[in-house]
């Protein structure tokens, strides 16, 4: 049972809620809606749809989880909110549930969301990732791990955010973001070099950095086009063989959207 919910809290009775789970005034929790071990919701909070929290995290006030979405096509269907574990909420967050039936948003684990963020539907943010105030991911948006992005970025439906990208305040992610870039631009985002100091703090090597820079370099300044690129770095044994740039290879080859021009670049097509 939870050591303290407060009498002026709204939990549904069929509602399944974890051991030494606090609930803080004026929160409503409705029916389908599971919370996890240890986890600290404040007040005013609103978690409802299928929502299924995981365990250890902490919620502040004013979020609102499981929501419908905000697209036209919706039909009521059910559909899901997972969350996992460790992950914190700050004021006001919202995180909608997915659009089509038994279709879900998912949030991983040590995640930090900062105030007013917002997680649309079939939204996939994975784990170690930093949203800052006024974050925006549009539907079907998906954020690879230890991503940061920074004070109100917005990010177009459908784009792909990389691993260990860091994107500068006030950006518009408008195509897919290759791991490990730097990237900024108000009217389009557009990438401005690597983000070193994210990859020294992930604790890569010295040695894999400069792989990844050499990849880098044939994917932005060789004067290639992406397809050509790509055939370049995969002639390179030892980028070849890096699971680092088979990383940035593989998310190449994914993306729908064309991925982000180097910004001495930017009226270009990236193909």
């Amino acid at each position: 049972m939870p050591i303290e919910i407060s009498s002026k809290v709204s939990v549904h009775k069929n509602a399944v809620i974890g051991k030494n789970v606090t609930i803080m005034p004026y929160t409503v929790i409705d029916e389908n809606v599971k919370i996890g071990d240890n986890t600290v919701i404040g007040p005013n909070v609103y978690i409802t749809g299928w929502t299924d929290i995981g365990e250890n995290n902490k919620i502040h006030a004013g979020v609102v989880i499981g929501g419908e979405p905000q697209d036209v096509s919706y039909k009521n269907e059910r559909s899901y909110v997972k969350i996992g574990e460790n992950n914190v909420l700050r004021e006001g967050v919202t995180i909608h549930r997915g659009t089509k039936a038994e279709t879900s948003t998912f949030v991983g684990n040590n995640n930090l969301f900062m105030a007013y963020s917002h997680v649309a539907h079939n939204c996939v943010v994975k784990d170690n990732i930093i949203m800052v105030n006024l974050v925006a991911l549009g539907g079907y948006v998906e954020v690879d791990e230890k991503a940061f992005l920074s004070y109100a970025v917005a990010v177009h439906q459908f784009c792909k955010v990389g691993k260990y990208v860091m994107v500068a305040p006030l950006s518009k992610i408008g195509k897919d973001v290759p791991p490990f870039m730097l990237v900024s631009g108000p009217e389009t985002a557009v990438v401005r070099g690597l983000n070193v100091v994210g990859l020294r703090r992930a604790g890569i090597s010295a040695p894999d950095r400069e792989i990844i820079k050499k990849a880098y370099k044939l994917l932005y300044h060789s004067g290639l086009n992406t397809t050509q690129a790509v055939e370049a770095i995969l002639a390179e044994q030892d980028l070849k063989d890096n699971p680092n740039v088979s990383e940035l290879i593989r998310f190449i080859k994914s993306a729908k959207r064309g991925i982000c021009s180097h910004h001495k670049h930017e009226t270009e097509s990236p193909e």
